[in-house]
C-alpha cells in the first residue's frame, strides 16, 4: 500500500549515531517510504561529507546538528546524548513548521528518543514508532563489562521506549522477542524488518590485485572499529597465522572507523604485523567495494556477547551480497543470517579463528560453493526489496491505530494470548520429538 496522492503521511526519522544518508539502514527505510507515497524528513547528525544543516536528497528533507565530541565512556556518552537531545528537539519545532510530521520514527541509540515522541504524542496526538537499532542495556555491558545503575537506568529507557511506541519495529527475531518479553508490547504491534542490503550498491566487480600488497590472497573486514567489534581477535589470529603457522602469503584489509582504530594500530605494532595489515579507515563505497571484491575471505571477529549474540550485523550480509566466504564466531543471529555461507570458530578462540581463515584459503571449490549460496540466499530471501513489504505494513499498522492513545486492557490480552500460544506451540514441539 502507498500513502495518499492527495495528502501524503508526513514521517519524521530521529537517529542519533550516524548522518544520513551514510546510516544505510535509516536510508534504506527512508527512502522506500518517500518514493511508496510518504513525506520524509531527517534530523541526524553532521559527519565526514554530510556537514551541511539542511538539504534535500532524492526527496527526503535532511536536517543535521553538529555534536563536538565522539564518546568513548559513561561520561560521555550523557554529555553526548543530552546535547544530542536538545538539537533534535529544537530541530524537531523546525521540522514541524516547514514540513510538518504525522508520525515520529525513532532510531536508537540512545533510547532516550521516546522524550520526543512522547512529548509530540501527548500535546500533537503524533504517532511514535520505536525503531530498535541496538540493545543499549547489551550494549553498554559491552562497552564497560558491568551491571550497574547506567545498565538498569538504559533498562528503564528501553521499557519506556516500548512503553510510548504505537509500533516497534525489530531488526531479528531476538529483538522481536524482547519487545515483547522485556518491553511488554503487544505481539501484533512488534514488527521485524531486517536490514537487508541493495543489490544495486553491492555490484560485483573485478578484484584489483595490488590491494594484496603483493601477496596471493587477501581477508577482508569492513565494519566499526571499537570495543565489541573484536578487532583484537581478529589481529591475535593474524599474528598467529604470520608467526605461528608460518604463512608470508596472505594480507588482511581492515576497512571502517571508531574509537579504538588508533588503540588497534597500536597492537598491530606490537605484534609485528604492521606489513600484513592495510588499514582503510572509513573509505567511499567504490574503495569499500574494491577490497571486498578482491577478497578471497571475509571475517567477522565480533565479541561473544549478549549484544553481538542476539544482533544482526549488516556486514555478514554485505559479504553475502558480494559472494563471499565468512569467517566468524558461533553467535545465534550470525549463524541464521549466514547459514551454510560462513565457518564458525570457537568462541574467543583466536587460534581456532586462525585456522579456519586458513583452511578456507586453501580450499577453493569450498570458498565458491559457500560464496554461491550466501548470495543466493540474499537475492532469493534477505535484499532490501524482500523487506519493503514489511516496513509498509509496519506503517499501516501505526496509522491504523488512535493516534495519542494506549489501549493497556487491550495490551494484556494481546500479550496472554501470545503467551498461550508460545506454550502450545513448545509443548507440541516436545511431544513431536
Amino acid at each position: 500500500m502507498t500513502a495518499s496522492a492527495g495528502s501524503p503521511r508526513r514521517v519524521l526519522i530521529l537517529v542519533e549515531n550516524l548522518p544520513s544518508p551514510f546510516d544505510r539502514r535509516v536510508w534504506q527505510e527512508a527512502t522506500t517510504l518517500q518514493s511508496h507515497g510518504y513525506h520524509v524528513s531527517i534530523i541526524c547528525p553532521t559527519g565526514k561529507g554530510y556537514e551541511s544543516t539542511q538539504e534535500v536528497i532524492a526527496g527526503v528533507h535532511i536536517y543535521r546538528y553538529e555534536l563536538p565530541i565522539e564518546a568513548s565512556g559513561a561520561k560521555g556518552y550523557l554529555l553526548e546524548y543530552g546535547l544530542a537531545l536538545f538539537h533534535t528537539f529544537r530541530l524537531a519545532w523546525k521540522v514541524r513548521a516547514q514540513q510538518g510530521f504525522d508520525v515520529i520514527h525513532a532510531c536508537n541509540p540512545p533510547d532516550l528518543l521516546f522524550l520526543i515522541g512522547g512529548f509530540f504524542k501527548l500535546a500533537t496526538k503524533t504517532r511514535f514508532v520505536f525503531d530498535h537499532h541496538d540493545i543499549s542495556p547489551e550494549l553498554y555491558e559491552a562497552k564497560f563489562g558491568r551491571r550497574d545503575f547506567l545498565y538498569r537506568l538504559l533498562l528503564l529507557f528501553e521499557r519506556l521506549s516500548f512503553k510510548v511506541a504505537d509500533v516497534s519495529i525489530a531488526t531479528n527475531e531476538s529483538y522481536r522477542m524482547i519487545a515483547i518479553e522485556r518491553g511488554r508490547m503487544p505481539p501484533d504491534r512488534v514488527h521485524v524488518v531486517r536490514s537487508g542490503p541493495q543489490l544495486d550498491r553491492l555490484r560485483l566487480l573485478p578484484p584489483k590485485n595490488e590491494l594484496k600488497c603483493g601477496r596471493r590472497y587477501l581477508v577482508g573486514y569492513v565494519g566499526v572499529i571499537g570495543a565489541q567489534e573484536g578487532l583484537d581477535y581478529l589481529l591475535s589470529a593474524i599474528s598467529i597465522i604470520v608467526h605461528d603457522m608460518r604463512r608470508q602469503d596472505i594480507h588482511f584489509g581492515i576497512i571502517g572507523d571508531g574509537t579504538s582504530l588508533l588503540a588497534i594500530k597500536d597492537m598491530a605494532v606490537e605484534l609485528g604485523i604492521t606489513d600484513f595489515v592495510t588499514f582503510t579507515g572509513r573509505v567511499p563505497d567504490q574503495q569499500l567495494l574494491e577490497m571486498l571484491n578482491t577478497a578471497e575471505v571475509c571475517v567477522n571477529p565480533d565479541v561473544p556477547n549478549e549484544m553481538n549474540d542476539k544482533s544482526t550485523m549488516n556486514k555478514i550480509m554485505e559479504y553475502m551480497a558480494l559472494g563471499k566466504p565468512i569467517v566468524q564466531f558461533d553467535l545465534t543471529e550470525g549463524r541464521v543470517s549466514a547459514g551454510a555461507a560462513s565457518l564458525y570458530a570457537r568462541k574467543s578462540d583466536a587460534c581456532d579463528m586462525a585456522h579456519k581463515l586458513v583452511e578456507l584459503i586453501d580450499d577453493p571449490e569450498r570458498r565458491r560453493e559457500m560464496g554461491r549460496f550466501g548470495r543466493h540466499r540474499v537475492i532469493e530471501e534477505l535484499q532490501w526489496e524482500h523487506e519493503v513489504p514489511k516496513l509498509l505494513a509496519s506503517y499501516e499498522a501505526v496509522f491504523a491505530s488512535q493516534p495519542g492513545r494506549l489501549d493497556r486492557r487491550r495490551n494484556a490480552q494481546d500479550n496472554r494470548t501470545f503467551w498461550r500460544e508460545e506454550r502450545r506451540r513448545h509443548a507440541t514441539d516436545r511431544t513431536d520429538r
